[in-house]
């Protein structure tokens, strides 16, 4: 138990590594084009996000996609903010520790993966695939 006394919440730079280091390990193909996408790491998702996606308690969500996904984008499409991937530290956190059952950076890792899955439009199998969360 004194291994915790004295030592603060992972910050949203140790957030981002974990986030960091998760797609430096995806396979091959899929690294190179998650690097192309907006990392953003907040405590929690502006008020403006909640407000639209109609989520009241902010620890609800614990990432999110912005942008459109590979899968359905075109030359047409007027690109007017870059593909972004947020990350909420204290929604991650706090799912974290009701788990109790995953390391920190395995709950990174799963939201990050998923969110990387609406960005590709990968299928549940590429999912399961990259994800080994549920088994």
């Amino acid at each position: 138990m004194n291994d915790w006394l004295g030592r603060a919440a992972p910050d949203l730079e140790a957030i981002e590594t974990l986030a960091r280091a998760t797609i430096a390990e995806l396979p091959g193909q899929f690294a190179g084009p998650a690097r192309s996408v907006l990392l953003r790491v907040e405590d929690f998702a502006p008020e403006d996000i909640l407000d639209e996606m109609g989520i009241e308690d902010p620890f609800e969500l614990t990432g999110l996609y912005e942008g459109i996904p590979m899968t359905e984008k075109s030359v047409m499409d007027v690109v007017d903010r870059p593909d972004t991937i947020w990350l909420f530290r204290r929604p991650i956190l706090d799912e974290w520790t009701e788990r109790g059952d995953v390391t920190l950076g395995q709950m990174v890792a799963h939201v990050l993966v998923h969110e990387l899955a609406h960005h590709f439009g990968w299928s549940d199998e590429q999912i399961a695939a990259i994800d080994r969360w549920w088994e």
